[in-house]
């Protein structure tokens, strides 16, 4: 299970797909997007990365959450959330994420605080139908109409479905497919509505109820691409071990070196002959 992004709803557009027709999709900005803190299963008991999107003013800022966000070395933000993640994607403190952490034909679920209606009626809230337009009903078209029973049970059960305030609620929307993710502009497109209204913050997670599809970053793609440099120089220290193995030469010229000592015993065997030839 990676972790999720958190990003600004900025309006809605349509795209065109391959075949010619248009798309509604939802433009969601990702910016500055960093890792405030990360929960551990030995500390706090469970594994969580604590995420940041936009800049904020201090001034705004309480003296608490100054000291939270200088001891992650980050400037403070509009907006955090945590994302509960498995042991082996936790992520660094300071990592900026990329919006290339999702991949186009993704399907994600976005949460969101839905727009506010108001007090509104059960026709509007419900999808009541109302009651006849003519014919014996006076002034009350879009009443509820009847709440309850006779004497028994002399109430109104819990959870009626009454009028009330509509909207203004913590919403997810599931199984949303990523149409595409611009990691230069740091845009996401989506396609279908995402709860919310212009300027809100929504949050961005896989889906819970589709498998992950192949070739998405894990844990996160962080903007950057902080990993590659490191593959790199490892690759690059490669030559020195090869340099290593062609210095071989030297021991083939020390074995080279014995005739010489063939050359002294040969030498050696004329003189013992020579003394052989007088003592005779």
């Amino acid at each position: 299970m990676r972790t999720g992004l958190i990003a600004c709803k900025l309006g809605m557009t349509r795209v065109f797909g391959e075949n010619g027709k248009h798309v509604p999709v939802t433009v969601l900005k990702v910016d500055n997007c960093q890792v405030v803190a990360r929960r551990t299963e030995e500390r706090e008991g469970y594994n969580a990365v604590q995420i940041g999107i936009g800049a904020a003013k201090v001034k705004n800022v309480t003296k608490a959450m100054r000291g939270h966000f200088a001891k992650a070395k980050v400037e403070p933000k509009r907006r955090i959330a945590e994302f509960r993640v498995d042991p082996d994607a936790l992520l660094d403190v300071g990592a900026e994420l990329s919006v290339a952490h999702f991949i186009p034909g993704q399907f994600v679920d976005v949460t969101g605080t839905s727009i506010g209606k108001g007090f509104a009626g059960v026709m509007k809230r419900h999808g009541f139908s109302g009651l006849r337009a003519s014919h014996g009903v006076s002034l009350s078209h879009r009443s509820a109409g009847s709440t309850g029973q006779c004497q028994d049970p002399g109430r109104v059960f819990k959870g009626k479905k009454m009028a009330g305030h509509m909207g203004a609620k913590r919403v997810t929307t599931q199984n949303l497919v990523v149409m595409a993710a611009d990691a230069e502009r740091g845009v996401i497109l989506i396609k279908g509505a995402v709860p919310g209204s212009k300027g809100g913050f929504v949050l961005v997670r896989d889906a819970v109820k589709k498998l992950l599809p192949d070739g998405v970053p894990f844990p996160a793609a962080t903007s950057g691409g902080a990993e590659a440099p490191v593959e790199e120089t490892l690759t690059e220290e490669t030559p020195p071990e090869e340099t290593s193995t062609e210095e071989t030469p030297p021991e083939e010229t020390s074995t080279e070196e014995t005739p010489p000592e063939e050359t002294s015993a040969e030498t050696s065997q004329p003189e013992d002959s020579g003394q052989d030839e007088t003592e005779d």
